[in-house]
């Protein structure tokens, strides 16, 4: 997975910054970006598709492989290759659920301190119930990314039909998420496309790694790899589902300043049809000593270092000691704090080898690993291609009270 997650980021990185740079080049100019050498192709086709249509396909001579590559078709390719991989791994959603999804399932909820938790609604299959999932700042990062893309040239992410293979329909127009322009046609990712994606990305990094030559990933695998890691860390996955589930959030009257009336009535409908579906035991409202116990066990996941992903209701099972458990969340401002950590466990570790603490020895290499991984990580997520300067509207509903 590691491997995966890496190739599709840096394919994105470089074809987008390929494009980027081939764009305003002259025909037969020559292009190095992240060592790799490059020329401008400009055919007179080229130049009769800009005249008439306005503009025409970026493309460029690959000089290390001798091949032809059409930018504008790769780069748009490995850019949504990348959103669906990074979506797939932080929510765990089936495939049709995360193509299904659009600009009316990004929530949000305030607690009464002022705390502001992004949510993501997954409508209700027929084989699962509605859940509302807290979004990460990963995936937070990637919802942002596709709709700072889709509205790049709109003023709103554009609305789009989906054909539901399952019950043979197709959606009224909406503003879906997962959505792609080829041509002159627009219309969301199909779920054979979405294979499609990774069979080629498997294939390339078959090329580089070769024992990674019999792997091929599908949708599914990422939510079983979901699981499994929710699993492993102690959370029982329908605890979660269970209790973000029956949040209401039946907040659709604040959309309607931003999508039209019938957009918004369409997807209520959508919505209501999926929950019909599902026992009425799904919904059961909770009491206020259970959501007051929920709100609770949030203020005590701060740490020192920064948040603590353990479930609620589920005691520590590392006995609080944050660094080696896969539940800490550091906040980037403490790299710091995490580099005085390393100096003083050197030290003590310094001091075990010279008084011959074996078993103390083996207790801080393992600690030192942990740390270490953490840190990478800390970096990594400090390090997000954020675009300070682009205001990202997201599309959340305004909360107030209903008219």
């Amino acid at each position: 997975m590691p491997v995966l997650v890496a190739a599709a980021e840096q394919r994105r990185d470089h074809l987008a910054a390929l494009l980027a740079a081939a764009t305003g080049a002259e025909a037969g100019q020559a292009l190095v970006v992240d060592g790799r050498h490059y020329s401008r192709i400009f055919s007179a086709g080229d130049a009769r598709h800009q005249r008439y249509h306005g503009a025409a396909n970026v493309r460029v001579h690959d000089e290390h492989t001798g091949t032809t590559i059409n930018l504008t078709d790769a780069e748009d390719a490995a850019f949504w290759t990348w959103a669906c991989i990074e979506t797939l791994r932080h929510t765990g959603v089936r495939n049709e659920e995360m193509l299904e999804l659009s600009q009316l399932s990004i929530r949000q909820y305030v607690r009464p301190n002022g705390e502001v938790i992004a949510l993501l609604v997954i409508a209700p299959s027929k084989s699962d119930r509605e859940r509302v999932i807290p979004m990460t700042a990963e995936l937070f990062h990637v919802i942002a990314t596709i709709i700072r893309r889709l509205t790049r040239d709109h003023p709103a992410i554009p609305l789009a039909t989906r054909y539901d293979r399952h019950e043979h329909v197709t959606s009224e127009p909406q503003p879906f998420l997962f959505q792609r322009t080829i041509g002159q046609r627009t219309e969301v990712v199909t779920p054979s496309a979405l294979r499609t994606m990774l069979i080629r990305l498997s294939k390339t990094l078959a090329e580089q790694h070769p024992q990674l030559a019999k792997i091929r990933f599908t949708p599914h695998d990422f939510r079983r790899l979901f699981a499994t890691d929710l699993a492993n860390n102690g959370l029982p996955i329908h605890i979660g589902a269970a209790l973000l589930g029956h949040l209401d959030v039946q907040t659709f009257h604040g959309y309607v300043t931003v999508f039209q009336e019938d957009v918004v009535r369409h997807y209520q409908a959508h919505l209501a049809n999926r929950r019909a579906a599902r026992p009425a035991a799904d919904y059961r409202p909770i009491t206020d000593q259970e959501w007051a116990e929920f709100e609770e066990h949030f203020d005590k996941r701060k740490v020192e270092l920064g948040q603590c992903g353990l479930p609620y209701a589920t005691p520590c099972e590392h006995e609080h000691a944050c660094i080696r458990c896969p539940m800490l969340h550091v906040d980037p401002k403490m790299i710091g704090r995490l580099d005085e950590l390393h100096t003083d466990l050197l030290a003590r570790r310094a001091n075990a080898e010279t008084q011959g603490w074996l078993g103390e020895l083996e207790g801080l290499d393992l600690t030192l690993r942990f740390l270490a991984e953490k840190r990478a990580e800390t970096q990594r997520l400090a390090h997000l291609d954020y675009d300070q300067d682009t205001l990202v509207v997201l599309g959340m509903p305004t909360i107030g009270t209903p008219s």
